[in-house]
């Protein structure tokens, strides 16, 4: 098959068209598919992480928005006293919008020290001590400060909340990438209220012997008679409930990725027939010549596999790149979902072109191999 491969690309380019516009629809399929599956790796990633399963979110009963959970921070002391409980992060929370939205900006106010401690920051610009050091100052994400062009020393203002950026972190979380963290008791007395004495939620960390459910059943009995009664759920499932009619909606998403490979070998499939039936005299000529049926039928395969490895490589590459420039997410309610572009979901895109390009070259090659090369000689 690669001594013909010059004959392959001329057949292919002849009709350049016909071509560049198939190339063009598996690209664009496959670029849908891999930002189906960043969103699902997203996903996957925000409830199903291992630390999430040993994290306890303690949150207003009947609450939802961040904006209307009000617990008192002296709730955190006591929960320290519970059996199993290592520590606890008092968290105040601030959104500019709590329905699912591509451009939500979730602020997190935390203790300097619970920051540095419980997350894993890498700071690619500014330094820790200028972020201590400032009532007002605030670390923003890698993801955020992308689409907000933002540097550090910059000042930077949603809504009611302005902050002086201190430096741009990358996180080992995805997710943490969209957020802003800033200090506690500054995101408690901004927006004109003064909140002092009150957080959002109250993270809990649990000893690696202690069961999390059991935990959880205690501290909601704790304060359920108390002047806040709370719902206290492990992170995973925090988040999942969070983002639940996301979830719905991306899980139906997800047979929108398969329906794109099926649109990517009904195009190919049509295509590679079409240049069959152009070309019935020529694999005639060829068969003269000595080139085998299973020859014929190689290179109508091949013509099929270059059209949608071609197509599934410019989809794939321009998906990943679109999509690690930007630092894409949706976030509903406080909770984002980032979007995750990998290796991986490279691979099987790459992969899935590669064999609906071989299934979809098998019909039309099957049939050029089998044409009588007198009928085909006297075709047209």
């Amino acid at each position: 098959m690669f001594p013909f491969a010059p004959y392959v690309v001329k057949s292919l380019w002849r009709h350049r068209a016909r071509t560049i516009l198939t190339v063009s629809g598996t690209a664009v399929a496959l670029l849908v598919f891999c930002f189906i599956g960043s969103v699902q790796k997203g996903l996957l990633a925000l409830t199903e992480d291992q630390e999430a399963g040993r994290t306890l979110i303690v949150f207003q009963e009947n609450r939802f928005c961040p904006q209307s959970s009000k617990l008192p921070q002296d709730y955190a002391s006591t929960i320290a006293k519970l059996p199993g409980v290592t520590d606890v992060v008092p968290i105040k929370v601030f959104t500019n919008n709590c329905r699912a939205s591509l451009d939500s900006i979730v602020f997190q106010g935390l203790p300097a020290e619970k920051l540095k401690q419980w997350r894993e920051l890498s700071l690619q610009s500014g330094d820790w001590g200028s972020f201590e050091g400032q009532d007002d100052a605030a670390l923003v994400g890698q993801a955020v400060a992308g689409r907000r062009n933002l540097a550090a020393g910059d000042k930077f203002t949603i809504g009611d909340v302005s902050v002086v950026v201190k430096g741009i972190f990358a996180s080992s979380v995805a997710a943490e990438d969209n957020l802003v963290f800033t200090h506690l008791d500054f995101l408690q007395r901004t927006r004109g209220v003064n909140e002092a004495g009150t957080v959002t939620q109250l993270e809990v960390h649990l000893a690696d012997n202690a069961d999390p459910e059991a935990v959880a059943a205690k501290i909601d009995a704790e304060f359920h008679s108390g002047p806040v009664a709370t719902t206290t759920r492990t992170k995973g499932m925090f988040q999942a409930d969070t983002v639940s009619d996301l979830a719905e909606l991306i899980g139906f998403v997800h047979w929108l990725g398969y329906a794109c490979v099926g649109l990517v070998l009904s195009l190919v499939a049509t295509t590679t027939v079409m240049a069959v039936q152009d070309r019935i005299k020529e694999h005639a000529v060829l068969q003269t010549l000595g080139v085998r049926p299973l020859g014929v039928f190689r290179l109508v395969i091949a013509e099929s596999l270059l059209l949608t490895v071609i197509g599934g490589v410019l989809g794939v590459v321009g998906s990943m790149a679109f999509l690690y420039s930007t630092g894409l997410s949706v976030a509903a309610e406080g909770v984002t979902i980032a979007f995750r572009p990998s290796w991986d979901l490279a691979g099987q895109g790459i992969l899935i072109a590669f064999v609906v390009g071989l299934i979809a070259g098998l019909a039309p090659g099957w049939q050029a191999a089998q044409s009588q090369i007198v009928a085909a000689l006297r075709h047209g």
